[in-house]
């Protein structure tokens, strides 16, 4: 199997996640999507070109190569329910809106989907779990931001349009309340976006699974919307003029989680 992630150490207490950033597919998946499946609408586009301050900001950063669609890196390895109501899978079945993803009998064996668990899923949460645990070894804590995005409206899974930006932390589970408190002031700085905490996306696998407050490990995921840095129709084109104001928010808020470290633990 080809490179399954891209990982790059950073020498801040900061790991920047992008689970669902891979356009590559295996043969047996790109050979049984339906049509409207091939262009990977669901894929949370040009995460790593949004973020791309994070080398500067002297963040780690982990992003897949494979997309959602082959296996879903924020789903847990048991595939048990993340949200009630409609939602994805361990192995999407069906695309956001709801239609089947694949041709009637062309789904991945159930072989094949073993074989994603290992190589792709595995190395990945490898990594992740690795790169925590250096953190709080070298500097006493571990900050993880899961970095997401989603198209504004889609009403098979939820109503009206989302939020701008939707930070999520398993309901307080997965970092101090403080810290949370404090991302949120950051995006009432800006009124030009919207924002909520914990409301229809409170944070996924990732999140839930490696946040844990009492360790000294904060998890925060964001799913943003995709009308704040691109054309959420094919082909899917980002749009600087959109990105840029939105990467200033972006970059307060990764400052803001450096800057509340630095403060709790000195």
């Amino acid at each position: 199997m080809d490179k399954v992630l891209n990982f790059k150490q950073g020498r801040v207490p900061l790991l920047i996640s992008m689970p669902h950033a891979g356009l590559h597919l295996t043969p047996a998946v790109k050979a049984g999507l339906i049509p409207e499946a091939q262009s990977l609408p669901d894929t949370d586009w040009h995460i790593p070109a949004l973020y791309d301050f994070a080398e500067a900001l002297g963040a780690s950063t982990l992003s897949a190569e494979y997309s959602r669609f082959v296996i879903d890196l924020n789903r847990p390895s048991d595939d048990k329910p993340l949200y009630a109501g409609a939602t994805t899978g361990l192995y999407p079945a069906t695309l956001f809106d709801g239609v089947p993803l694949f041709r009637e009998g062309h789904e991945p064996s159930e072989e094949e989907r073993v074989t994603y668990l290992q190589k792709i899923w595995g190395p990945y949460h490898r990594t992740l779990q690795e790169e925590l645990a250096r953190l709080k070894a070298e500097f006493g804590y571990a900050l993880l931001f899961d970095a997401h995005s989603i198209r504004s409206v889609i009403p098979h899974l939820f109503d009206g349009k989302l939020p701008d930006f939707n930070l999520g932390t398993f309901n307080g589970a997965a970092c101090d309340p403080t810290l949370a408190s404090q991302l949120e002031a950051i995006c009432a700085t800006h009124p030009q976006y919207t924002h909520v905490l914990n409301g229809r996306f409170k944070g996924g696998h990732i999140t839930r699974h490696y946040g844990d407050p009492a360790q000294d490990i904060h998890a925060v995921q964001l799913e943003l919307c995709q009308s704040t840095y691109m054309e959420e129709v094919e082909p899917f084109r980002y749009r600087p003029d959109l990105a840029e104001p939105t990467r200033v928010v972006l970059k307060q808020l990764l400052d803001g989680l450096l800057a509340w470290g630095q403060q709790r633990y000195g």
